[in-house]
């Protein structure tokens, strides 16, 4: 398993050598950044932060309603999660802004997404405090908490070249 066993600039020189197709759009981090402590609400209404996911990689994906790109990344943003989600990793998708919650479920329902939360940031503080400029945008986090890389705009999530990176990260082999 790479982030057990190497240090972060190791890990993402190897995860650099790694990127194919959609995935040579992850920018990886020579150094990890720390996150912001900003709640966002959960599909029950609840709050969270990003550091209730600290033991386990995290892509976060933030999306909104009125974004075709989201819409035709989602599908494959689900399938990842049904592969790969568990203790090792999870997909974390934020609809970032206004999207009143039937809104949300009509997306998700056209899109056929079944393994994806449905958590929102309406007032974009933790979108912000990120440096989202443009949606879809995915963050890949470390076991800490940590970005260790972004890809900006959308991506084939459930692809032969993203399965080779998450498999490098919680190291199922490939």
């Amino acid at each position: 398993m790479l982030g057990a066993n190497v240090s972060l600039a190791t890990e993402a020189d190897t995860l650099r050598d790694l990127r194919q197709g959609d995935m040579k759009k992850l920018i990886l981090h020579s150094t990890p950044k720390e996150k912001p402590a900003v709640a966002f609400v959960t599909e029950d209404g609840g709050t969270a932060t990003l550091a209730d996911y600290r033991g386990k990689y995290v892509l976060v994906n933030f999306w909104a309603t009125w974004c075709a790109p989201c819409r035709a990344e989602m599908p494959a943003l689900d399938a990842l999660q049904g592969t790969y989600g568990g203790e090792d990793f999870e997909v974390v998708t934020i609809a970032a802004g206004r999207n009143p919650v039937p809104a949300m479920k009509k997306f998700f329902a056209d899109a056929g997404v079944e393994n994806l939360p449905l958590h929102r940031d309406p007032k974009q503080q933790l979108a912000r405090a990120m440096g989202v400029i443009g949606l879809p945008l995915s963050v890949l986090m470390d076991r800490e908490g940590r970005e260790i890389g972004r890809l900006i705009g959308d991506a084939d999530w459930n692809g032969a070249d993203a399965h080779v990176l998450i498999e490098a990260l919680i190291g199922t082999g490939g």
